[in-house]
Formats: structure tokens, sequence, C-alpha cells
């Protein structure tokens, strides 16, 4: 009971320390959804250690209900975890968070697929992940770093990294910028597809040119240009017999 109060009392400090719209200790117990969620989850952490699934599971559904942020019981979960506004927030039940990380709106830390173990994302001390980004399977998102919002995150990122885009592609790494020189990097699904297609097509193309050689035999020279100045002949001359029919 001792340590579930000074986890409270961490939590609305951690409030304090990353929301400068937190007046008054009244309003923060009382109006952050985001600490009534992560408070819900200890209970229900609890609970599924010690082998009550279905009431952990229930209690939070219920946080679910009153708060728009859904929780896992499973999830392990580190201190002071701030999920400011949090509605539409998802973790999954392998996930992993470590201490002083900060979630916005509508993320998600999800899995993929149907496997058993862990198949949700593990994330770092001091990360932050943007409004909507998305960050699916058992990936590992390193200490100190940042998701840009609405990011979809799908292979581990290296601490100290700002990582943004649809596939999500490392844009900062220790405070330097990242070139992508080959956009192959991006490692896109849908650019790879536009890039086999391509290339499929240029080889169709360069059969067919050579199918085309053969049935027609070599192309004609059709080259305008042989080098000798065309011969010097006047209109008059070149159309002589209509010049007579419409001379006045």
């Amino acid at each position: 009971m001792i340590s579930f109060f000074h986890s409270v009392r961490e939590d609305v400090a951690a409030v304090f320390e990353s929301d400068p719209a937190a007046r008054s200790y009244a309003e923060v117990l009382l109006c952050y959804p985001g600490l009534h969620a992560v408070w819900f989850h200890h209970l229900s952490h609890w609970l599924w250690l010690h082998g009550m699934r279905f009431l952990a599971r229930y209690i939070s559904q219920i946080a679910r209900l009153l708060t728009g942020i859904e929780i896992h019981p499973g999830a392990e979960i580190g201190r002071r975890l701030f999920i400011d506004h949090g509605m539409g927030t998802v973790i999954g039940e392998t996930a992993i968070v470590g201490d002083d990380v900060t979630l916005y709106q509508g993320v998600t830390l999800g899995g993929t697929g149907k496997e058993k173990g862990k198949r949700h994302p593990t994330l770092g001390n001091h990360v932050v992940i943007g409004s909507g980004a998305k960050l699916l399977g058992n990936i590992t998102i390193g200490d100190n770093c940042r998701v840009g919002a609405g990011s979809v995150v799908l292979r581990n990122v290296p601490a100290n990294s700002t990582i943004v885009g649809v596939p999500g592609h490392i844009v900062l790494r220790d405070g330097k910028r990242v070139i992508i020189a080959d956009p192959k990097d991006i490692r896109d699904p849908l650019s790879d597809v536009i890039i086999k297609l391509a290339q499929e097509m240029h080889e169709l193309r360069e059969k067919f040119q050579e199918h085309s050689h053969e049935a027609l035999g070599a192309e004609p020279n059709l080259t305008i240009d042989d080098g000798t100045s065309p011969p010097n002949i006047s209109p008059q001359d070149l159309f002589q017999d209509d010049y007579q029919d419409y001379q006045i």
C-alpha cells in the first residue's frame, strides 16, 4: 500500500513536469484520465500476476469505459508513465514500457499476426510517442527515442533516435540528421512492389524489342541529315503550272 501511494505521488509529479496545463493537485487528480488508467492498471496487473485473470480483465474494461484508454493487465508498465489526453490509446498484453515514457492520444502498442508469446513492442526509458503513432510487433524502441505523430513503426529503433513516417524511418540519431541516400532504405512494402513492377516492365520492353528486331530485321536508316545541302529550287520552278494558272 505504501508503494502504491509512493507511485501515485510520482505519477502526479510527472504530470506537473510534463504538462504546462496542469494547475493544481485537485485538477490533476480528478481531470487526467491518463493517470486514472495507470492507477487502474496497477490494480489489474497485480490481479493478473496473482492468477485472477478474469477479474483483472474486467477491471481493465471498466478503466477503458471510464478513461477511453485500454491497457491490458498483462502489460508491464514502468514508473512515471504519462498518457496525455489518452483517448484511443491501446497497450497490448506483452508490451513493456520503461520509465518516464510519454504517450499521446491514439497511440497503439499492438501486435501482428496470431503468434503466441512476446508480440508487442518494448519501449525503453524516456521515450516520447506522438499522437496516433502505431508501433506494431515484437520490436524494441531504445532509450530517449521520439516517434513522430501518425508514424507506423515496424522494426527496431536504436537509442537516441527520432523516427517518422509510414513506414517509420530514422531522421535523427544522436542529434545528427540521417540522410537517406537510397529510397529503398525506407523499406516501404508498396515501394518495393512498385520497384519490382518497374523492373519487370523494363525486362518485358527489352524482350519485345529483341523479338521485333528478329521479326522485322534491322531498322532502316531514317536519318534526314546526310551531310549534303538540298538543291536550290525556287517555289516558282517547283510549282510552275500553278503559278501560270493564277497569274493576272
